[in-house]
């Protein structure tokens, strides 16, 4: 039997402008990418605490597979939490992992797993 591995999507998380001007920290450019489950900033350049907090919730979701019909598969430009400001944050997919379970869990893998499609 192969051994259990499942596939993550690398994101790559940029500034970029919206319709209205910035009023927080932020800078058009500044990134950074996720890969696995690791946070890599690709520059010096400051990323606001905020939008930070506002974005991880989404990342996990977006590395995973999804069904074309789903907004998180659609919906890839993210306003800042702050209403008055107009920058966005685009989340873009630029790789794809492949993780063996054994590697990320000591679980052992059920025998009749409910989620499994």
């Amino acid at each position: 039997m192969k051994e259990p591995e499942f596939s993550l999507y690398d994101l790559r998380v940029e500034v970029i402008e919206g319709d209205r001007p910035f009023v927080c920290s932020h800078e058009l450019g500044p990134a950074f990418e996720v890969r696995g489950e690791n946070l890599h900033f690709v520059s010096d350049k400051p990323f606001s605490l905020y939008a930070l907090a506002a974005l991880l919730p989404l990342l996990p979701s977006k590395q995973r597979p999804l069904n074309e019909f789903d907004w998180m598969a659609t919906d890839h430009v993210i306003a800042c939490p702050d209403p008055h400001c107009g920058a966005r944050f685009r989340i873009s997919r630029i790789g794809k992992q492949v993780f063996r379970r054994a590697d990320t869990t000591i679980e052992p893998l059920p025998d009749d797993n409910p989620w499994k499609e």
